[in-house]
């Protein structure tokens, strides 16, 4: 498993326990959309992940932010900014 996979799974995680989702971190399709149709989240919800991201990794992700629909386009696209924006 590279370091990117495993980020990605550890992120999948987080996504998963703040939300409680019914699923494990691993069903979650890396490249399906995080946002409506594919994990079924709400703006609510993509405020609860940022919060989560942004205490475990130090990333800023704000709410008015128009890079957020680039952000959590799918896991991996908000894999790769973590990677690129951590401090922690």
């Amino acid at each position: 498993m590279s370091h990117d996979q495993a980020l990605e799974l550890e992120i999948a995680g987080q996504i998963v326990s703040a939300l409680n989702l019914e699923m494990t971190p691993e069903e979650i399709d890396p490249e399906a959309p995080i946002y409506g149709d594919g994990l079924g989240v709400d703006s609510i919800d993509i405020l609860e992940i940022a919060l989560v991201l942004s205490k475990k990794y130090g990333v800023q992700i704000k709410a008015d932010s128009a890079d957020n629909t680039k952000i959590f386009a799918s896991l991996r696209a908000l894999t790769a900014f973590v990677a690129e924006n951590r401090t922690k």
